[in-house]
């Protein structure tokens, strides 16, 4: 039976998608250690074809298409037409790029197309993993690679943890949630990611866990302001519906929260991630 991802259509079009847009260049160089390791691992080559699932706003894509070169080519899908909008936006005289808005879950993706599958964090929100990724792999060609990023667990990434600890404090804690449903910590089990991957028809998987240093940039105030303003933080804050003073309290106890993280080339807050990576058979 079909599983549908509407949920998280209306999230990432609605809520979530306007504030990554609005603060696309924030989020951009919080995450760049993570698109790097993502990058660095999928060993793109000039020519190559490349698919990349959860575009948003098109950062990924954008560096993709700079190690593909002209010779090569980039498809950047989302489910959110208004990161896309702004992804095309950043696009401009780079005509080997092209963008779908689409649930990639169910896209009919050209058969055999794609040499790289990547993605920085675009895989997660799936409500049925094992299908979307069965899917995905129609459009890639034998032998094709797939790597991805995804988060560790909770309590090791304390750009979620610290927000998520200060909303209960002050809010109190909603209404507890399936681990494993769709969302930022649903890819955090590795053997459990690594079987749905089996299960989908990749082989030579492999996992590697790395810690890595978030790199936001701005004060610490303002790093407070941004892990308050998206993620389950502010989830808690809608669910609630808190005040103004409330979100003002919250990111409050996460400024506190951050100074053990300043350091002298900023705030650097350390992070648990998966990095996948696998490839299609051969024939």
């Amino acid at each position: 039976m079909r599983q549908d991802n509407s949920e998280q259509a209306e999230f990432w079009t609605a809520q979530a998608g306007e504030k990554w847009v609005d603060q696309q260049a924030l989020l951009d160089a919080l995450m760049q250690p993570v698109l790097d390791g993502v990058l660095a691992r999928a060993q793109l080559r000039p020519g190559d074809s490349v698919l990349d699932i959860g575009c948003g706003t098109g950062a990924s894509t954008l560096h993709a298409a700079d190690q593909v070169g002209e010779a090569g080519q980039v498809l950047g899908v989302d489910i959110s037409p208004t990161m896309l909008r702004l992804a095309k936006s950043r696009m401009a005289g780079r005509d080997h790029v092209a963008f779908a808005e689409a649930d990639a879950a169910h896209f009919a993706f050209e058969h055999g197309r794609f040499d790289h599958l990547i993605s920085r964090f675009g895989v997660m929100f799936f409500a049925d993993p094992e299908a979307a990724f069965t899917n995905m792999r129609k459009g890639l060609k034998p032998g094709a690679y797939v790597t991805f990023a995804s988060w560790g667990p909770f309590p090791r990434n304390p750009w979620f943890r610290l927000a998520v600890e200060a909303a209960k404090d002050v809010l109190g804690a909603p209404p507890s949630v399936d681990p494993d449903a769709p969302g930022p910590f649903a890819f955090r089990d590795v053997p459990r990611v690594q079987e749905i991957l089996t299960r989908a028809g990749l082989v030579a998987v492999e996992a590697e866990v790395a810690k890595v240093a978030l790199t936001p940039p701005g004060t610490r105030s303002e790093v407070a302001a941004m892990a308050t303003s998206i993620g389950p933080a502010a989830r808690t804050v809608e669910y609630f519906q808190g005040s103004a003073e409330d979100s003002a309290a919250i990111t409050a106890k996460v400024d506190a929260a951050l100074a053990s993280y300043v350091t002298a080339e900023g705030v650097r807050v350390p992070a648990e991630i998966n990095f996948f990576r696998a490839r299609c058979p051969s024939n």
